[in-house]
């Protein structure tokens, strides 16, 4: 009962929370749900009782899905541990859990001098790419051009255009923000060469 009790207190919680982030009033929430305002308002403090008929209008209002809305983060690890990749002038660390939201991985990169540059490796892949140059300068050939990005700058661009980040005068590190074609086409590209 009291996991129950606590459930609902954070389900009630999101509610707000998530009500609060869009900026939205008891009465703007509770048009979109189609539900009285005063009602949405009980559920939120906890002074009516949370039904199923009501969380499902609310989640789709809100953006979210139901399993969402409900989920408990209690046993969650929210600590990630990653694990060093080496791939030839590469080291690869998984910043983002196998869950993340649409897909979206994130990963720090070690770049050196040893990594394999030239027209044969540059990639193409639906989508975009986003990084950020932590310390050292990338070299991001981007089809026929070089760009030099220095730490602290970043970087976006489609990754439709023929592309691969390489390290310019010593060893670079980048924070990179792939989709699902950019992860397989940057992070497992090794092993389809293999």
């Amino acid at each position: 009962m009291t996991q129950e009790l606590a459930l609902d207190a954070v389900i009630r919680h999101r509610i707000r929370g998530l009500r609060l982030a869009r900026g939205w009033s008891l009465d703007a929430l509770a048009a979109r749900c189609y539900l009285s305002p005063s009602t949405l308002s009980r559920i939120e403090t906890g002074h009516r009782r949370i039904a199923l008929d009501q969380l499902v209008p609310i989640a789709k209002a809100l953006d979210t899905t139901l399993d969402q809305l409900v989920e408990s983060g209690e046993e969650e690890d929210v600590v990630i541990r990653p694990e060093p990749d080496h791939m030839r002038g590469m080291t690869t660390w998984l910043l983002s859990s196998e869950r993340t939201l649409h897909g979206v991985t994130v990963a720090k990169m070690r770049i050196t001098a040893e990594r394999p540059t030239g027209a044969d490796q540059m990639g193409v892949h639906p989508g975009r790419e986003w990084f950020t140059v932590l310390s050292g300068t990338a070299r991001l050939q981007l089809g026929e051009r070089t760009i030099l990005v220095e730490a602290g700058h970043a970087a976006e661009f489609s990754t439709m255009v023929p592309h691969s980040i390489g390290a310019h005068d010593g060893t670079v590190e980048i924070l990179t923000i792939f989709d699902r074609d950019g992860e397989r086409a940057h992070l497992h590209a090794g092993e389809e060469r293999s």
